[in-house]
């Protein structure tokens, strides 16, 4: 247990760190803390909090800087965030998708490093649909889900269809199976595809095989946004290896995808430290993150990715006016 005294010097040399990059030595922290203490009792404070795992001692410096486990215990009792100005940005109503990319590039651009939202999971419900054909045996289908969001497929067909027929059938699905599940659909076709007609048949059940194909290659969509910012982070631009590793993370979306889920697995905004487990297996890396919402349901998560040394207090204003205003957004695109 840390006392008082302690813990101001753990705050003042996470934050010191922070600002410049360097290691904070015994003299550089009597300023920064305000306390006036010998430089002899800081030493043997900052010896303590490094038999507690929460700094350490880069190679043969004579200052500490924090690990992860000092980290954590700085963002979790010590951080203070004061009301930022990132209120004056907005983020249109919009096509889910469209919303969903300037996101991102507000994340990004306002964090410096990296931004990521994982898309909301798409409806299986469609709202609407339409076909046109386009030459012989090639039809666009043209799928609308309840929240507007518009998907085009271009379809290849067994035989030759007017467009008469193609506005019949979409009529027909319009008029019969909007509102449902596209897999209640399915099963409802295979019970009536005997009493509709041929062509009818067979439009519907290609139409219903291009929506399921196109929810499932558009599912937990992942957006990142600022890769190229962590060239200029100096704790990457010194390492290449670090640098290296953090873009196989983003590479590597199926590993990115599970990161954010867990992050949207809880309320608000939310800090994941790399190196204290195995949610971020990057010493170099952290996630601060937050799920947004539509009408009140959560249905994605959003972040920011970025150095260990960075401003935890700025990227969770940043991260929870974002996750607003996206949820914002989707919720009056109707």
């Amino acid at each position: 247990m840390l006392d008082d005294r302690s813990k101001l010097l753990l705050k003042a040399l996470v934050e010191r760190y922070i600002a410049d990059g360097q290691p904070v030595g015994s003299r550089t922290l009597s300023r920064a803390s305000g306390l006036e203490l010998s430089p002899a009792t800081i030493r043997n404070v900052m010896s303590d909090l490094e038999e507690m795992g929460l700094i350490v001692s880069p190679h043969t410096s004579a200052g500490r800087i924090p690990t992860a486990r000092g980290y954590r215990l700085f963002v979790d009792t010590m951080l203070t965030v004061q009301p930022g100005t990132y209120g004056a940005h907005s983020l249109a109503p919009d096509q889910p998708q469209k919303v969903i990319s300037n996101a991102a590039n507000l994340l990004s651009n306002l964090s410096q490093f990296v931004g990521v939202v994982v898309a909301p999971r798409r409806s299986s419900v469609f709202r609407h649909i339409e076909f046109l054909r386009l030459s012989e045996r090639r039809v666009l289908v043209i799928l609308v889900s309840p929240d507007g969001d518009v998907q085009n497929r271009v379809i290849f067909t067994e035989r030759d269809y007017t467009q008469a027929q193609l506005v019949e059938t979409a009529n027909f699905l319009n008029a019969h199976y909007v509102g449902m599940d596209i897999e209640h659909v399915r099963e409802r076709l295979q019970g009536e595809v005997e009493s509709l007609r041929s062509e009818i048949a067979a439009l519907m059940q290609a139409a219903v095989t291009v929506s399921s194909e196109t929810i499932t290659e558009t599912q937990d969509e992942v957006i990142i946004s600022g890769e190229r910012n962590l060239l200029s982070v100096s704790d990457f631009s010194s390492d290449m290896d670090h640098l290296r590793r953090a873009f196989e993370l983003f590479e590597q979306k199926a590993q990115l995808m599970r990161l954010m889920d867990i992050a949207g697995q809880a309320e608000g905004v939310r800090i994941f430290i790399g190196g204290e487990s195995q949610v971020v297996p990057f010493e170099d890396l952290s996630i601060v993150s937050s799920p947004y919402e539509v009408d009140g349901k959560v249905v994605g998560t959003l972040g920011v990715i970025g150095p260990t040394r960075m401003a935890y207090d700025r990227m969770i204003q940043i991260v929870d006016i974002t996750s607003k205003l996206v949820s914002n957004a989707l919720s009056h695109h109707k």
